[in-house]
């Protein structure tokens, strides 16, 4: 055994190696379990591998516990004094950081508070600085335009004293003339403040600007041109001037060969003829035969017209366009004629025209038929039944705009035999037609309209509007004047149209304040254009709040007779910097709020009509801001005098038309201001201004010629002749001599 000991190492060596077999122990095998029964193992459990895992752990179990035991007798034990020592010591420290860290946030939060307060206090001191130096500046900048509007002021004031003298010392001048108390030349020589007389040769301006010129003119006028000399004789005969003739503003003069001749020899440029209430005799009118290239005719109130002179007519001009035959006598025979010769005929006007039937609107089926037609006036046509407008339908698919007015016979299942083929409908018109209803607007569902109008009808309610919300997304024109059956619920219903620019309500006196601010509220407001809310005498200042923010591109506000609108909702007002035109007559506005209005000075157009708290002092504060005024209504205002007349004509140089009826305090003076300054007047209301006498027609006639309406009623000092005379310069003319109504003194009272 010692051989294979020395043989095989002391890796092989057991510790029962060198026993003998018989004599070696018998060892109880650890494997004798449960689990050698179950799995039947035989081989000894005691591995080598184990023997050395136990014995590294009783080693090592000995060196830890003599370790342990020596550490203890060769290091002395600390005592429990010196460990709390330590403890407190430790503890000490970590209470000082602690209140050093404690400390040192306060004050580095006092710090940075202070470091903010004083960064306040400069960024406050250096706005008080800017603020003073802005308050310095624009005093200065308000001293100076005040001072530079105080100047303006004196300047426009001297101007118009330096004109006025020369107006008056050029009328001086004239009589004296006339008088042959001095000759014309020796008058204008004489005196130094008459202003020189600059001369202008228009046939040095280009062609375009000449005929921009005489485009203005009427025919009338254009003749008298033509006589001028021979330069404006050749002017007047360019052939452009020609295609549109207008007839009717001398349909009071005997022009039956002129009006031949005229056609003859422009038959080929003529496109327009407007023969308007003209009395022309039957070959006059068959003259228009010989304008083969006519687009356009109007011979509206014709009473001479005949089915016969239409025969010649559209026999031989085919190509007519627009044909208005207005209030005349055609029969069935003519609209037997339309659909045969007339074939590229769009707009039609039978308006008034009560001879034909319904048989002669199923003419227009015949031949080509009227299918191109998109307008079309039926207005006054009482005849027509049901079956007509089945007929009308059947021949005019393509209809796109429909105007039926003053027709009370016109009902819902008109409405409905029209809209069953004609699909193609976008804007009606039904003023004065009593028994539509409701059920007219669902049976117009099926068309896509964009323009709808009505008046005085008191069948239509807020149901309607539904129907609008709901099949009508497109809408832009709502026109419901003095129906009665709308109230607020109309308005709420109307807020979700996009596009929606023209409301007129006017007459609508269920409308009130609560309704108005739901339909600002709504997307309908932001396109505004137009609105207009006369009469309706519910509404003030809480509604009209909302206007400035809620329709920011609104041109007209129509707000007559709004009782309760007050200086208050003029402030919101002048926040609508895109209005251009403005009606607060009837209402209770003031001076204060003309004063407040005159900060606009972007309006164009102001009615005031019967607003009795006005004075001269609020005129004078208004015009001073509205230099660029063309409209002014200030009629029953019994306050305003002469001097209102002088602020006028000293700052609104630009004026057009001008109202002053029921001032009875307007005198001739007034008046000569007004001829002398306001140059470009066209419309004149002096109804009811009864110190005004002849004198003003001389003043106006010599300052004021572009003047084409003049209304006189109730001028008791103005003579019969002299109005007579006035008649023939102006183009329209109201007069009557009477007394004023008890009502209308009453006022200027």
């Amino acid at each position: 055994m010692i051989v294979i000991i020395m043989k095989n190492g002391l890796e092989s060596l057991l510790w029962d190696m060198c026993i003998d077999p018989s004599m070696k122990p018998k060892i109880r095998r650890l494997s004798e379990t449960y689990l050698e029964q179950l799995f039947g193992l035989d081989d000894q459990l005691m591995t080598p591998e184990l023997m050395i895992k136990a014995y590294t752990f009783y080693t090592g179990h000995l060196v830890k516990t003599h370790f342990c035991s020596w550490k203890d007798i060769a290091i002395p034990r600390t005592s429990e004094d010196d460990i709390l020592a330590k403890k407190m010591e430790k503890a000490t420290k970590y209470d000082n950081f602690r209140l050093q860290k404690y400390i040192f946030c306060h004050w580095h939060s006092y710090v940075k508070d202070q470091k903010e307060q004083l960064k306040d206090t400069l960024l406050r001191i250096q706005q008080i600085f800017q603020c003073n130096r802005l308050i310095i500046i624009l005093t200065k900048w308000r001293d100076k335009a005040r001072l530079k509007c105080q100047e303006r002021e004196n300047y426009l004031i001297l101007k118009h004293e330096l004109q006025l003298k020369k107006w008056r010392n050029r009328i001086k001048y004239k009589r004296a003339a006339e008088e042959q108390l001095i000759s014309p030349k020796q008058s204008l020589s004489g005196d130094s403040s008459v202003s020189e007389i600059y001369e202008c040769d228009i046939s040095l301006l280009p062609e375009r600007a000449v005929l921009q010129i005489f485009f203005y003119l009427s025919l009338r006028d254009v003749v008298i041109c033509g006589q001028v000399c021979h330069s404006w004789m050749s002017m007047t005969q360019n052939s452009l001037l020609w295609n549109y003739i207008d007839f009717s503003t001398v349909k009071n003069v005997g022009m039956d060969k002129y009006i031949v001749s005229t056609l003859q020899r422009w038959r080929l440029n003529v496109l327009r003829l407007n023969f308007h209430g003209c009395l022309l005799r039957w070959k006059t009118l068959r003259s228009v035969s010989l304008c083969k290239n006519l687009q356009e005719l109007n011979v509206s109130d014709c009473t001479t017209l005949t089915d016969e002179s239409m025969r010649y007519i559209s026999e031989c001009c085919p190509g007519v366009l627009n044909l208005n035959l207005s209030n005349t006598t055609i029969t069935n025979r003519t609209m037997r004629l339309l659909p045969r010769h007339f074939h590229n005929l769009q707009i039609l006007s039978l308006a008034y025209c009560r001879k034909f039937t319904d048989k002669g609107l199923q003419y227009l089926s015949l031949g080509n038929g009227c299918h191109k037609l998109i307008y079309l006036d039926l207005s006054g046509c009482t005849q027509i039944s049901v079956q007509g407008f089945r007929n009308i339908a059947s021949s005019c698919t393509g209809i796109m705009h429909l105007t039926i007015n003053d027709m009370p016979t016109l009902t819902d299942s008109c409405l409905k035999a029209l809209v069953e083929k004609c699909h193609r409908i976008t804007s009606v018109v039904f003023i004065g037609a009593p028994h539509i209803s409701d059920l007219a607007f669902k049976a117009l569902s099926a068309c896509n309209l964009s323009k709808i109008r009505f008046e005085g009808n008191k069948r239509i309610t807020d149901a309607c509007f539904k129907f609008i919300d709901k099949h009508y997304p497109n809408i832009s024109h709502i026109y419901m004047v003095n129906c009665k059956g709308i109230t607020d619920g109309s308005l709420k219903s109307l807020s979700p149209l996009k596009q929606l620019s023209v409301l007129n309500l006017a007459n609508c006196v269920r409308i009130g304040d609560v309704g108005l601010k739901q339909f600002l509220d709504g997307p309908a407001s932001t396109r505004m254009r137009e609105l207009n809310l006369s009469n309706c005498i519910q509404l003030g200042d809480a509604s009209i709040m909302k206007l400035s923010d809620c329709c920011p591109n609104l041109n007209y506000l129509n707000l007559r007779n709004c009782e309760y609108l007050t200086d208050l909702g003029i402030e919101y007002i002048v926040n609508i910097f895109s209005l251009i035109s403005l009606d607060l007559s009837g209402t209770d506005i003031s001076n204060e709020g003309l004063a407040i209005l005159s900060r606009h000075r972007k309006l164009k157009e102001l009615s005031l009509s019967e607003c009795y708290k006005i004075t001269n002092a609020g005129i004078q504060a208004f015009c001073k801001g509205s230099q660029i005024l063309e409209h002014l209504d200030v009629s029953y205002c019994s306050q305003l005098s002469d001097e209102f007349i002088t602020t006028v004509a000293i700052y609104c140089l630009n004026l057009t038309s001008l109202s002053i009826a029921g001032c009875s305090k307007i005198t001739d003076s007034a008046m000569e201001m007004l001829s002398a300054k306001c140059h470009y007047l066209h419309i004149l209301d002096i109804s009811g201004c009864v110190l005004l006498t002849d004198q003003i027609f001389e003043d106006l006639q010599r300052g004021c010629k572009q003047l084409r309406i003049l209304k006189m009623q109730n001028c008791r000092l103005i003579s019969k002749e002299a109005a007579k005379k006035m008649s023939s310069i102006v183009q329209q003319q109201e007069y009557s001599p009477n007394e004023p109504p008890p009502m209308m003194e009453k006022a200027s009272l």
